[in-house]
């Protein structure tokens, strides 16, 4: 039988609200400290009394030099983990799943495509992109929200234009926004796009990811240059209990990273 393994202890070493029902969290061990973590791997998240959560990581190093969570409050769990202030304590369990194939983009440009909290598990791309822009070509973040105040990290966005090109567009504007409006996916035609040399990473809800899929193919990128996070029903982390199943694919261990290639046609059949 093999072992189980508790969750580490850890505590809230920051909190930063994002959006009225979003906040970051970062979390500093107090004991047991988990391996490393790659940008797009996911940890379970335990609110003592409440229950877990898998969460992508948002950040591999917060300002106190700890891993840093993005969630947004949408149900028990969740809105727990949304409450934590800074000495809460929490178990973490992890690195679980595939992170983005970083390896496989170097040398070429990068186009970061987000929708929605799906920046989340994309941003630590964008801060390994930015701290070894050598090991890269061109940078270009496509971000779609709901509306101007559901953008989350908006100063840290603002910051990433001097080093790259960043395009954000909303569903429904507010007052005194002149930005873009429509899908993320019309922010593509603003891009000399070079299909052979560019590696896309799409993260957002599904719908999105499977549009701006099958858009980037479209226009000459390869399916197996696009990558995109596939977190849907992922529970236990482990997979044993079949929530985040896509045909042959256990989200929680066989991603929730995958290429493209990998998923395309199962994406296309309805209630998979």
């Amino acid at each position: 039988m093999t072992a189980v393994v508790p969750p580490a202890p850890y505590r809230v070493a920051g909190a930063r609200a994002e959006t009225g029902d979003t906040r970051s969290i970062e979390l500093l061990p107090t004991g047991r400290e988990l391996p490393p973590f790659s940008p797009g791997q996911f940890a379970m998240i335990y609110a003592f009394g409440v229950g877990a959560a898998p969460i992508s990581v948002s950040a591999l190093r917060g300002p106190h030099g700890g891993l840093v969570h993005t969630v947004r409050a949408v149900g028990a769990v969740s809105t727990a983990l949304y409450g934590l202030r800074p000495g809460d304590g929490v178990g973490l369990s992890g690195p679980y799943g595939t992170g983005w194939d970083l390896e496989a983009a170097a040398g070429h440009d990068v186009l970061v495509v987000a929708g929605g909290i799906g920046l989340a598990p994309l941003r630590p791309v964008v801060h390994e992109v930015l701290d070894r822009p050598a090991g890269y070509g061109r940078l270009a973040v496509l971000v779609g929200t709901r509306t101007p105040a559901d953008l989350v990290y908006r100063d840290e966005v603002e910051s990433w234009c001097a080093r790259a090109r960043v395009e954000v567009t909303v569903d429904r504007p507010g007052p005194g926004w002149r930005g873009s409006v429509g899908v993320v996916t019309t922010l593509l035609d603003r891009l000399d796009l070079r299909p052979d040399r560019t590696c896309a990473l799409v993260c957002g809800p599904e719908v999105m990811m499977r549009h701006t899929a099958r858009d980037l193919v479209a226009r000459g990128l390869a399916p197996h240059r696009i990558q995109v996070s596939l977190e849907r029903n992922m529970h236990c982390a482990t997979g044993h209990c079949g929530h985040c199943q896509l045909g042959p694919l256990l989200l929680c261990r066989d991603g929730p990273v995958v290429g493209y290639d990998r998923v395309a046609d199962l994406l296309l059949v309805r209630e998979l």
